[in-house]
Protein backbone atom coordinates (compact mmCIF):
# COMPACT_ATOMS: atom_id res chain seq x y z
CA UNK A 1 0.00 0.00 0.00
CA UNK A 2 1.57 3.40 -0.88
CA UNK A 3 0.04 6.37 1.15
CA UNK A 4 -0.40 10.01 -1.00
CA UNK A 5 -0.54 12.47 1.58
CA UNK A 6 -3.32 14.66 0.85
CA UNK A 7 -2.86 18.05 2.76
CA UNK A 8 -4.85 20.18 0.73
CA UNK A 9 -1.86 21.31 -1.50
CA UNK A 10 -1.37 18.34 -3.90
CA UNK A 11 -2.62 17.02 -7.74
CA UNK A 12 -3.97 14.03 -6.04
CA UNK A 13 -5.94 12.57 -8.70
CA UNK A 14 -3.13 12.33 -11.29
CA UNK A 15 -0.65 11.06 -9.33
CA UNK A 16 -3.37 8.33 -8.16
CA UNK A 17 -4.14 7.16 -11.51
CA UNK A 18 -0.86 7.29 -12.20
CA UNK A 19 0.66 5.00 -9.61
CA UNK A 20 -2.52 2.39 -9.89
CA UNK A 21 -0.90 1.66 -13.55
CA UNK A 22 1.18 -0.77 -12.11
CA UNK A 23 -0.84 -2.59 -9.70
CA UNK A 24 -0.25 -0.40 -6.66
CA UNK A 25 -3.27 -0.29 -4.20
CA UNK A 26 -3.41 3.35 -2.60
CA UNK A 27 -4.35 5.24 0.23
CA UNK A 28 -5.19 9.13 0.20
CA UNK A 29 -5.18 10.69 3.32
CA UNK A 30 -3.81 13.07 6.04
CA UNK A 31 -4.85 10.81 8.94
CA UNK A 32 -1.26 9.97 10.44
CA UNK A 33 -2.57 6.64 11.54
CA UNK A 34 -3.50 5.51 7.62
CA UNK A 35 -0.13 6.97 6.43
CA UNK A 36 2.15 5.11 8.72
CA UNK A 37 0.17 1.65 8.09
CA UNK A 38 1.58 2.38 4.30
CA UNK A 39 4.93 1.03 3.29
CA UNK A 40 5.74 3.87 1.18
CA UNK A 41 4.76 7.58 0.90
CA UNK A 42 4.12 9.86 -1.55
CA UNK A 43 3.99 13.87 -0.71
CA UNK A 44 2.74 16.00 -4.03
CA UNK A 45 2.14 19.76 -4.00
CA UNK A 46 1.64 22.30 -6.09
CA UNK A 47 1.50 26.07 -4.48
CA UNK A 48 3.46 27.88 -1.69
CA UNK A 49 6.19 26.82 0.33
CA UNK A 50 4.83 28.41 3.69
CA UNK A 51 1.06 27.58 2.81
CA UNK A 52 2.30 23.78 2.35
CA UNK A 53 4.76 23.79 5.93
CA UNK A 54 1.62 25.33 7.61
CA UNK A 55 -0.85 22.64 6.57
CA UNK A 56 1.65 19.88 7.32
CA UNK A 57 2.34 21.13 10.45
CA UNK A 58 -1.48 22.04 11.65
CA UNK A 59 -2.05 18.67 10.60
CA UNK A 60 0.42 16.89 12.29
CA UNK A 61 1.77 15.33 8.87
CA UNK A 62 5.08 17.26 9.77
CA UNK A 63 6.12 14.76 12.64
CA UNK A 64 5.15 11.84 11.09
CA UNK A 65 6.82 12.03 7.60
CA UNK A 66 10.22 13.25 9.34
CA UNK A 67 9.60 9.96 11.63
CA UNK A 68 8.65 8.04 8.64
CA UNK A 69 11.89 9.15 6.56
CA UNK A 70 13.52 8.20 9.91
CA UNK A 71 12.41 4.74 9.78
CA UNK A 72 13.52 4.11 6.35
CA UNK A 73 10.43 4.14 4.42
CA UNK A 74 10.68 4.99 0.92
CA UNK A 75 9.15 8.77 0.34
CA UNK A 76 8.70 10.24 -2.86
CA UNK A 77 8.39 14.24 -2.94
CA UNK A 78 6.74 15.78 -6.32
CA UNK A 79 7.43 19.25 -7.47
CA UNK A 80 6.38 21.40 -4.32
CA UNK A 81 6.77 18.05 -2.41
CA UNK A 82 10.63 17.85 -3.29
CA UNK A 83 11.22 21.63 -1.80
CA UNK A 84 9.44 21.02 1.21
CA UNK A 85 12.57 18.41 2.24
CA UNK A 86 14.68 21.23 2.17
CA UNK A 87 16.00 23.61 5.28
CA UNK A 88 14.33 26.65 3.84
CA UNK A 89 13.11 28.76 0.77
CA UNK A 90 13.50 31.83 -0.35
CA UNK A 91 9.59 32.02 -1.36
CA UNK A 92 8.81 32.18 2.85
CA UNK A 93 12.32 33.42 4.61
CA UNK A 94 10.64 32.86 7.87
CA UNK A 95 9.77 29.52 7.86
CA UNK A 96 11.49 26.30 8.02
CA UNK A 97 11.10 23.17 5.86
CA UNK A 98 10.98 19.53 6.88
CA UNK A 99 15.14 19.70 6.82
CA UNK A 100 15.35 16.23 5.27
CA UNK A 101 17.69 17.48 2.38
CA UNK A 102 20.70 20.14 3.41
CA UNK A 103 20.09 22.94 1.53
CA UNK A 104 17.58 25.30 0.40
CA UNK A 105 15.20 26.47 -1.78
CA UNK A 106 16.26 29.18 -4.24
CA UNK A 107 14.47 31.51 -6.55
CA UNK A 108 14.91 31.58 -10.62
CA UNK A 109 17.42 34.49 -11.48
CA UNK A 110 16.15 37.49 -12.98
CA UNK A 111 16.89 36.58 -16.58
CA UNK A 112 15.29 36.75 -20.75
CA UNK A 113 13.99 33.25 -19.72
CA UNK A 114 10.21 32.94 -18.74
CA UNK A 115 9.58 32.23 -14.73
CA UNK A 116 7.89 30.29 -13.95
CA UNK A 117 9.57 27.30 -16.11
CA UNK A 118 6.86 25.59 -17.65
CA UNK A 119 7.20 23.04 -20.32
CA UNK A 120 9.18 20.12 -21.13
CA UNK A 121 12.96 20.09 -20.51
CA UNK A 122 15.69 17.27 -20.42
CA UNK A 123 17.65 15.44 -17.43
CA UNK A 124 21.07 15.07 -17.20
CA UNK A 125 21.44 12.22 -15.15
CA UNK A 126 24.24 12.74 -12.56
CA UNK A 127 24.27 9.37 -10.60
CA UNK A 128 23.06 6.48 -13.44
CA UNK A 129 22.61 4.22 -10.00
CA UNK A 130 19.37 5.64 -9.04
CA UNK A 131 16.63 3.37 -8.54
CA UNK A 132 14.34 6.35 -9.98
CA UNK A 133 16.18 6.58 -13.43
CA UNK A 134 16.16 2.66 -13.72
CA UNK A 135 15.32 1.94 -17.37
CA UNK A 136 15.45 5.80 -18.22
CA UNK A 137 17.40 6.98 -21.03
CA UNK A 138 20.11 9.94 -20.27
CA UNK A 139 18.87 12.94 -21.70
CA UNK A 140 14.81 12.13 -21.67
CA UNK A 141 12.17 14.88 -21.14
CA UNK A 142 10.05 15.61 -17.98
CA UNK A 143 7.24 18.08 -17.59
CA UNK A 144 7.99 21.17 -15.55
CA UNK A 145 5.94 23.99 -13.67
CA UNK A 146 7.83 25.73 -11.21
CA UNK A 147 9.43 29.25 -10.23
CA UNK A 148 11.54 28.08 -7.55
CA UNK A 149 14.47 25.47 -7.47
CA UNK A 150 16.41 23.10 -5.07
CA UNK A 151 19.50 23.97 -3.97
CA UNK A 152 21.13 20.89 -2.10
CA UNK A 153 24.61 21.82 0.19
CA UNK A 154 25.94 18.02 -0.47
CA UNK A 155 25.97 17.36 -4.17
CA UNK A 156 26.03 13.54 -4.12
CA UNK A 157 22.16 13.98 -3.15
CA UNK A 158 21.65 14.95 -6.87
CA UNK A 159 20.64 11.96 -8.93
CA UNK A 160 19.95 14.73 -12.17
CA UNK A 161 20.01 18.09 -13.45
CA UNK A 162 18.37 20.21 -15.69
CA UNK A 163 19.47 23.58 -17.44
CA UNK A 164 17.32 26.44 -17.50
CA UNK A 165 19.64 29.64 -17.70
CA UNK A 166 21.80 27.75 -15.27
CA UNK A 167 22.15 23.98 -13.81
CA UNK A 168 19.93 22.95 -11.00
CA UNK A 169 18.80 19.97 -9.37
CA UNK A 170 15.69 18.27 -10.88
CA UNK A 171 15.95 14.84 -9.01
CA UNK A 172 17.48 14.53 -5.94
CA UNK A 173 18.03 11.28 -3.84
CA UNK A 174 19.35 10.50 -0.24
CA UNK A 175 18.79 6.86 0.88
CA UNK A 176 15.45 5.95 1.40
CA UNK A 177 14.31 9.75 0.38
CA UNK A 178 13.53 10.67 -3.77
CA UNK A 179 12.48 14.20 -5.05
CA UNK A 180 11.60 14.68 -8.47
CA UNK A 181 11.27 19.08 -9.02
CA UNK A 182 9.16 17.94 -12.53
CA UNK A 183 5.97 16.37 -12.61
CA UNK A 184 6.45 12.59 -13.42
CA UNK A 185 2.56 11.66 -13.21
CA UNK A 186 2.27 14.54 -16.10
CA UNK A 187 5.31 13.68 -18.15
CA UNK A 188 4.06 11.02 -20.35
CA UNK A 189 6.14 7.55 -20.73
CA UNK A 190 9.61 8.72 -19.03
CA UNK A 191 7.72 10.17 -15.95
CA UNK A 192 5.13 6.80 -15.55
CA UNK A 193 8.39 5.06 -15.68
CA UNK A 194 9.67 6.31 -12.65
CA UNK A 195 6.71 5.88 -10.82
CA UNK A 196 6.52 1.99 -11.77
CA UNK A 197 10.28 2.63 -10.41
CA UNK A 198 9.18 3.63 -7.44
CA UNK A 199 6.28 0.88 -6.88
CA UNK A 200 8.74 -1.53 -7.11
CA UNK A 201 11.19 -0.76 -4.59
CA UNK A 202 11.76 -3.20 -2.08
Amino acid sequence: MIAIIDYGMGNIHSVKKALELYGAKIKVSNRPREISSCRKIVLPGVGAFGDAMQELENQGLAALIKDEIKNKKPFLGICLGLQLLFEKSEEADKCKGLGIIRGEVKKFPVSDLKVPHMGWNQLKQEIDSCPLLKGIADDSYVYFCHSYYPQPKEADVIAATTGYGMNFASIVWQGNVYGAQFHPEKSQSVGLKMLENFVNLC
